[in-house]
């Protein structure tokens, strides 16, 4: 009867790790639909724009505003916002065409340079991309200082939009 037992406890314990990692890689992400065009801002404008682009692939998902992953190749260059302190995140296995390792690498070293896509896409979040010299493009969500105040329970510094009001 213990055998049993420890062998359902084992079982049960493997299938659960097994749905959380597949829901973690797999499960929240949707593959965003073919696009012609991004936001990005352009240098001393506060406004995204549409940038027509090619070869989008993109992937997102609601279970968190820090998911988005985006690979395009620019139709045109162009002058754009710089990002300070730009930090690619990785992103699923699966979705290939995003190397967050690379990507840093070439903010690193000057080959790409960070660019802002959107500020405060949503409350302390923006949209960032990496563009680099041939057109390439990579964008990804990345945790601004008003939202890691905000998210962390301090007051936001000087300069950011009110946060919203929490609801509990």
């Amino acid at each position: 009867m213990g055998r049993f037992l420890v062998v359902i406890l084992l079982a049960s314990a493997a299938l659960g790790g097994a749905g959380m990692w597949y829901l973690q890689v797999y499960g929240y992400y949707d593959t965003l639909p073919e696009q012609n065009s991004i936001a990005l801002t352009y240098a001393g404008d506060t406004t995204p724009t549409e940038v027509p682009v090619t070869g989008f692939e993109g992937i997102d998902a609601i279970s968190s505003p820090i998911r988005f992953r985006a690979c395009f190749t620019l139709a045109e260059p162009a002058d754009f916002a710089p990002y300070d302190n730009a930090t690619p995140l990785n992103a699923p296995g699966w979705f290939d065409c995003f190397d967050a390792a690379a990507i840093g690498a070439a903010l690193d070293n000057g080959s790409a340079q960070a660019v802002t896509a959107q500020a405060n896409i949503t409350y302390g979040i923006d949209r960032v991309a990496a563009i680099f010299s041939d057109g390439r493009g990579y964008a990804w969500h990345q945790i601004n200082a008003c939202g890691t105040a905000h998210f962390d329970g301090d007051p936001v510094p000087p300069g950011c939009p009110p946060p919203p009001q929490r609801t509990e």
